[in-house]
């Protein structure tokens, strides 16, 4: 038997070993052959420190070349990956850790833990005397490969066990959809301990064959120096903001990046807008899960539509659920199940075996999906529905508002009230009567904001996304 996911992310190292797969603005590069090399090292260290097939490796340390040879030796040795946020405290990692339980924790300093711990300057110096060829554990599609922890929509964090198969037919799937080559560079800004920055944007350069620039934590500055030699960008909707805000990200500059494409949170129209003044060209928006990789993509070629994350992907079945409008998935890519939470297969899944996604959603006629809000997200107010994005669509398109987010708060008599958080354009003031004057134009009376927050931002997370649960408590906090 294969290893699935190691034979797919190696290929290159045997068919084209000198090809480049990670370059550093340092102008430090790596080959093929070379992650093949260190990986294989690392696979020999963590042998020889107990891993067995299954067993969960831990890591939490700074973006670096290091990792994905690091996260390619787990899948060499059949263990399971568990990649963790690079600024959690030691007690937000303490819960997570007594749940994976992992045979070894790889960070860059020794925290005050009770689990088993190497850092990673140590491994790495480990694996120097190690045989450059590591014979690797036969591993099929349903073989476990990754952990990633998710709060989802029930409370405390668990984690998404993603096999072998899920992470290739991800890969391989979005890469295809993608048209992604040997010839295409990554400009890679992304986190690496979250699907979209691991899975996504780096297996997808590696399963093609093409090369990465690795930058660190986000900065305009390094991208608009590096971004003349990529052809491919993969953000959030933060990053374009903020490069559009700089007056030197010009259609120029962009000019040779075939590909911009982003996920983990919702982009604005007006961002769109702007991005395709400012540069001739449109951005892709697609839509995906921790516990589903990518389900759907507007296209490389056609109709991008603002607004919506496209059409499901080749292999993806999606169907909004008749009582709801929850979207629901089945498809090659979606996990399994939750890591020691069997009692969560009965609510998550529905009873034909369908992930439900906690999303809302539309489908239009054409097929391509807009994504309406998250269902812990729904407002209840008075007994009727209201979909926040629905409303921040309004807010947004209103004089001076720059961006919205829009929850429910407790209310004695309507159970919640729809509350609007504006932040201003620059330049601009906004007077909250006003706003709410303008909203009931064009909404129904119940969907009206009972009340407008002006604030300077919205609380997000890495990623981008708003954090509406921690806005909700500023809001209460008041």
């Amino acid at each position: 038997m294969p290893n699935v996911l190691a034979d797919a992310l190696l290929h290159w190292s045997r068919s084209d070993p000198g090809r480049v797969c990670i370059r550093m603005p340092s102008g430090e590069q790596w080959t093929y052959s070379e992650l093949a090399r260190r990986s294989a090292q690392l696979a020999h260290v963590l042998h020889r420190r107990g891993v067995q097939p299954g067993d969960r490796v831990a890591v939490q340390v700074e973006k670096c070349p290091e990792i994905f040879a690091l996260n390619i030796a787990c899948a060499r040795i059949g263990a399971v990956y568990v990649p963790l946020n690079d600024t959690y405290t030691s007690q937000e990692l303490a819960g997570l850790l007594d749940d994976c339980h992992p045979t070894v924790f790889v960070v860059d300093e020794l925290l005050d833990l009770q689990v088993p711990q190497i850092t990673l300057h140590a491994l790495l110096a480990n694996a120097l005397t190690e045989l450059y060829e590591f014979v690797d554990v036969a591993c099929g599609d349903t073989h476990p490969a990754a952990m990633l922890f998710t709060s989802g929509t029930t409370g405390r964090p668990k984690g998404a066990v993603l096999s072998h198969g899920n992470l290739v037919a991800g890969a391989r799937t979005l890469s295809a959809f993608w048209e992604m080559t040997q010839n295409d560079v990554l400009l890679h800004t992304l986190p690496i301990f979250h699907v979209h920055g691991l899975y996504v944007a780096a297996y997808n350069t590696l399963v093609r064959g093409g090369s990465m620039i690795l930058l660190g934590a986000f900065s305009v500055d390094d991208i608009l120096r590096e971004l003349p030699k990529a052809t491919v960008l993969m953000g959030v909707p933060t990053h374009y903001t903020r490069l559009l805000a700089d007056k030197r990200f010009t259609a120029e500059l962009a000019g040779h990046v075939r590909l911009f494409t982003s996920g983990s949170a919702p982009m604005l129209g007006t961002t769109h807008a702007h991005f395709e003044t400012r540069t001739g060209q449109t951005i892709v928006e697609r839509y995906g899960l921790t516990e589903t990789h990518i389900l759907t993509s507007n296209p490389y070629r056609g109709e991008r539509k603002a607004g919506t994350v496209g059409l499901p992907l080749p292999g993806v079945n999606l169907r909004l659920a008749p009582d709801s409008n929850e979207i629901e998935v089945t498809g090659p890519t979606v996990f399994a199940g939750y890591w020691n939470r069997p009692e969560l297969r009965g609510t998550e899944f529905s009873a034909d075996g369908w992930f439900k996604t906690g999303d809302i959603g539309r489908i239009d006629a054409d097929g391509y999906v807009e994504i309406v809000g998250r269902s812990k997200d729904l407002i209840i107010t008075g007994g009727l529905n209201v979909y926040p994005k629905e409303v921040e669509e309004i807010l947004n398109a209103l004089p001076g508002i720059l961006e919205s987010a829009v929850v429910g708060l407790p209310d004695p008599d309507f159970g919640e009230a729809v509350t609007a958080v504006v932040v201003a354009e620059p330049g601009s003031t906004l007077d909250p009567a006003e706003i709410r004057r303008q909203a009931r134009e064009v909404l129904a009376p119940f969907k009206v904001p009972k009340s407008v927050h002006v604030m300077e931002s919205l609380p997000r997370n890495a990623l981008g996304k708003v954090e509406k649960a921690r806005l909700r408590e500023i809001l209460s906090a008041q």
